[in-house]
């Protein structure tokens, strides 16, 4: 799908949508829940699409409504191959899960997610004694994942911590997590913390580099409602720094969320060339680079995971803002953005990446331009270029 984006400014206020990240949590605690659960608010986005399908692979039963999922919980074990699409959190929280079971768990996902590292589970598998087999794109493992002690990298993702902690409270006997290196988006490990606390699982920070488990536990239904996503909510706030007026309802005054830090980032891209770190934050990545680049440039440390995302993300933000006439730099763990966006020439790609296809129609409402690929944001936000017509924007979509 192509989108053709003329030049605009936002005016309007939109209801925020809610949280992809807390959605996943929530529906994966009500399927390993006893009982029946109704989480409300759900943006039935791809990735979410795919953590439904997973827990129905596993015996969950899921009804979905207009805004809302019914969940039956009890998994029972793997009835079909789990299908995580393209969503990396999928994958990583449920090959955790399915380690739970005695017998064989197929996972599988688009070529691009099953690229992307999980060395962390095939140690662990190496040293549990666990079955881990991956090959032809699809992972196979088998359990039984007992507690114990165990140790994590936590500078590779927050997503293999999640994992764990989503598993260990129904495995049996205790277990403690102990993690080294420096914490890589630590408020993501406090958002499954929270909803592992809403469930009634007993999970505890003895200090900031340690987490007890107890073990046999068994979580508790719940009726619960998903917050707004400070994550998506950053691309419509990023217009008023542009020119637009743009007011987003819905979002919590509190959150766990660590990209609400965009709240602080924003004014100090548009008053001078920060040094900011997006280590706890990478997926603001993108509209920060595209902010910068429309404003007066910016330093970004805390970079080096961008790479292992739905694309390289400094290196396909280099190649597009190229196009609009800013360079880029782009180092290991650090990438530094110029500024003075001109029209481009050619179109711009998402590189199947929806969080650069929202980045880059920020970028395009200050020059106009076209992007291809643009259907990458139906991975989190198939609503958006919707939303953003009724705050003014002049867009054509071609299939």
């Amino acid at each position: 799908m192509k989108v053709r984006v003329g030049k605009f400014k936002a005016r309007g206020a939109l209801a925020c949508p809610p949280s992809k990240s807390m959605a996943h949590r929530l529906l994966i605690c009500a399927g390993l829940s006893e009982g029946e659960s109704l989480i409300k608010g759900v943006d039935f986005s791809d990735d979410v699409k795919a953590t439904l399908r997973c827990l129905k692979a596993l015996g969950a039963e899921c009804e979905a409504s207009e805004r809302s999922v019914k969940v039956r919980g009890g998994v029972k074990g793997p009835q079909e191959v789990l299908d995580c699409g393209e969503c990396g959190s999928t994958l990583r929280f449920f090959i955790p899960i399915c380690l739970l079971f005695d017998e064989e768990s197929r996972l599988t996902g688009s070529p691009r997610l099953m690229e992307r590292p999980l060395s962390v589970y095939e140690d662990l598998c190496l040293e549990k004694g666990l079955f881990y087999r991956r090959e032809g794109g699809v992972l196979t493992v088998k359990g039984s994942l007992c507690g114990g002690e165990f140790t994590l990298p936590a500078d590779v993702s927050s997503q293999f911590i999640s994992g764990l902690l989503f598993a260990l409270p129904l495995a049996e006997g205790d277990s403690v997590i102990h993690l080294t290196g420096k914490t890589e988006s630590a408020p993501y490990i406090d958002m499954t913390l929270s909803a592992l606390a809403a469930f009634g699982a007993d999970v505890r920070r003895a200090d900031e580099r340690t987490l007890r488990i107890r073990g046999g536990q068994r979580y508790k239904a719940r009726e619960l409602a998903v917050e707004g996503d400070f994550s998506n909510a950053a691309f419509f706030e990023a217009f008023n720094y542009i020119g637009g007026d743009v007011r987003v309802d819905g979002l919590p005054e509190s959150s766990l969320q660590g990209d609400s830090v965009y709240r602080q980032y924003f004014p100090l891209l548009a008053g001078g060339v920060p040094t900011l770190d997006i280590s706890d934050c990478p997926d603001l990545g993108p509209v920060l680079f595209a902010l910068a680049a429309c404003k007066n440039g910016g330093v970004f440390t805390g970079t080096a995971r961008l790479r292992l995302k739905e694309s390289d993300r400094g290196q396909a933000m280099a190649k597009e803002l190229a196009k609009c006439g800013v360079r880029v730099d782009v180092e290991e763990n650090r990438v530094a953005v110029g500024c003075g966006v001109r029209p481009p020439v050619l179109p711009l790609s998402s590189h199947n990446d929806h969080r650069i296809a929202m980045a880059l129609t920020v970028l395009l409402s200050a020059v106009g331009g076209e992007i291809e690929g643009a259907e990458a944001v139906n991975k989190s936000l198939p609503a958006f270029y919707d939303m953003i017509k009724a705050i003014g924007a002049e867009v054509q979509i071609y299939e």
